[in-house]
């Protein structure tokens, strides 16, 4: 797939920060920045909008996910709330990136700190057609917690186990 132009415009308070941009030539999303003008510090369980200082004006037919650094999860429990945040092709709104702290320990968002990757992604529009009747799968209707553990299932994982 080839890359794509996205116009982006840079807010007055985040004028002097970096775009987001990929760290390596096969990396996925791009690094979001911080773009507080003063430290901003969320408490354990505490959580808080923080500006990139971008605006964006995506191309008809994609989006842009807002996603948790795994770092900063792995390290401070700080991730994304509502991961993956979707940015429509028609919002010229900041981007703006809703951090929460499931730490222990307070964390400090600072200027131009790494907060949050960007991925761009191709979206799908759909219709729905009204049906009496849905096709028939394997899983049927179960929900939540339900593939893996039918007959099938306890019969493959006998065999992976030498069983």
């Amino acid at each position: 797939m080839s890359p794509i132009t996205i116009a982006v415009k840079r807010l007055p308070h985040g004028a002097d920060l970096e775009l987001p941009a990929y760290a390596t030539a096969q990396s996925a999303g791009m690094d979001l920045v911080a773009a507080v003008d003063a430290d901003v510090t969320l408490a354990p369980g505490e959580r808080k909008l923080v500006p990139s200082g971008l605006a964006i004006a995506l191309p008809g037919g994609y989006e842009a996910q807002v996603r948790p650094r795994s770092g900063l999860a792995l390290k401070s429990g700080v991730t994304v709330l509502n991961s993956p945040g979707t940015i429509d092709a028609d919002y010229r709104g900041e981007v703006g990136v809703i951090l929460i702290n499931h730490g222990q320990e307070p964390f400090v968002v600072t200027r131009g700190s790494r907060i949050a990757q960007m991925v761009i992604a191709p979206c799908l529009q759909g219709s729905w057609q009204v049906s009496e009747d849905l096709e028939a799968s394997a899983r049927g209707t179960g929900g939540f917690g339900s593939t893996g553990t039918g007959p099938q299932a306890v019969q493959a994982a006998a065999h992976v186990n030498g069983g």
